[in-house]
């Protein structure tokens, strides 16, 4: 066991500080973390009540929640259609900051998972089709020959997205920003729904 022992030297965080929004807010801290330069801000864990939680890239944040893409037939999506409860994690541990979303997900629009899946590299779209996403394959070869089906059937053609693919959308119900403070008296500020708006609260480290 390590006895190393890393504090945290950021300043102050305050109910003041924060924008009333806590979408807004997410987004400054996205920000920072991006300017910052680090790598893939975007990432977030993605926990279900199986239990199971995983990591994914989020692909979009509006006031109607946060975004992200998968295969529709993968373990994630299975366990999201069997209850919709599901949490997010960000950390940015050189900025000292997390955040944490519970809320519940529902299916994007299949105009905006068509809109997305068009921005996409064409290899990425070759592998939504040929990837039977959280199922056992024999080995890396039977992965190889369905990518080269795939290949070969929208050869010279546009990919259409997959039936089985597209997005969700996590609506938020409490958001928990942590910043790192010395003596691991950190300070933790979470937005939480009442009564259509935003209760802003200082947790206790």
């Amino acid at each position: 066991m390590s006895a190393e022992h890393r504090d945290y030297e950021s300043p102050p965080m305050e109910p003041a500080d924060v924008d009333p929004d806590p979408i807004a807010q997410f987004r400054r801290w996205l920000d920072d973390a991006r300017a910052a330069g680090l790598v893939e801000p975007e990432a977030m864990t993605v926990s279900t009540t199986a239990p199971a939680a995983r990591v994914v890239l989020l692909r979009g944040v509006d006031d109607r929640g946060f975004a992200f893409f998968t295969n529709y037939e993968s373990a994630k999506a299975r366990e999201l259609a069997a209850d919709p409860a599901v949490a997010l994690s960000f950390v940015w541990l050189p900025l000292h900051r997390a955040v944490r979303v519970a809320g519940r997900a529902e299916r994007l629009p299949e105009a905006e998972s068509d809109a997305y899946f068009a921005s996409r590299p064409r290899g990425s779209r070759v592998g939504a089709w040929a990837s039977p996403q959280s199922e056992v394959i024999a080995d890396r070869a039977a992965l190889d020959v369905e990518v080269a089906a795939v290949e070969a059937r929208f050869d010279g053609r546009d990919i259409p997205r997959p039936p089985h693919w597209g997005g969700f959308l996590v609506r938020p119900r409490a958001l928990e920003f942590w910043q790192g403070r010395p003596n691991r008296l950190h300070d933790r500020l979470r937005y939480r729904r009442e009564n259509g708006g935003w209760l802003l609260e200082r947790l206790a480290p």
